[in-house]
């Protein structure tokens, strides 16, 4: 394999979704990998994506990702991606039934939590299954955060 200047830093790519777990409490966790099409690997490894808004929805009983934004390779030519694409999820055929009755019940929602790539340089993301929160547990959830946010540097500063 040939040594690319971008391929020592894949390791630092972790592009995170954070209103997904302020918006919503997250029950189970998958990791998924993603199809991926021309240019969007390059950009993703120049830490060009975005998750904001992002959810899943099944389509022919296949898992599709909506709303994740990898910006326009720079260097790509007229054979560059769409960067608001939605993208298709690989995972086993047994989560994916799991999810899909989950989804039966009311309230859930599948969201991407994080976009990362792996050690081989394989992009995935983390996707989970989630309820969302009201407004009152948002702010318990804001609350519980900073005292845990005082007693961390309560012990650092002890030690």
């Amino acid at each position: 394999m040939r040594y690319c200047a971008f391929m020592a830093d894949f390791k630092k790519i972790n592009i995170r979704n954070k209103r997904a777990t302020f918006d919503y409490e997250i029950l189970e966790e998958y990791v998924a990998g993603v199809v991926l099409v021309g240019t969007e690997i390059k950009s993703i490894r120049l830490g060009k994506a975005s998750m904001v808004d992002c959810y899943c929805y099944f389509e022919k009983n296949e898992l599709w990702i909506r709303g994740v934004n990898i910006s326009e390779y720079a260097w790509g030519t007229c054979n560059n991606h769409i960067p608001k694409r939605d993208r298709k999820l690989l995972l086993n055929r047994k989560e994916l039934n799991k999810l899909s009755r989950s989804l039966q019940d009311k309230g859930l929602t599948v969201v991407g939590l994080r976009l990362f790539l792996n050690e081989k340089g394989f992009a995935k993301i983390a996707i989970g299954l989630a309820r969302g929160r009201k407004s009152y547990d948002k702010r318990e959830y804001l609350k519980a955060n900073d005292a845990k946010r005082e007693m961390d540097k309560a012990m650092k500063t002890y030690k």
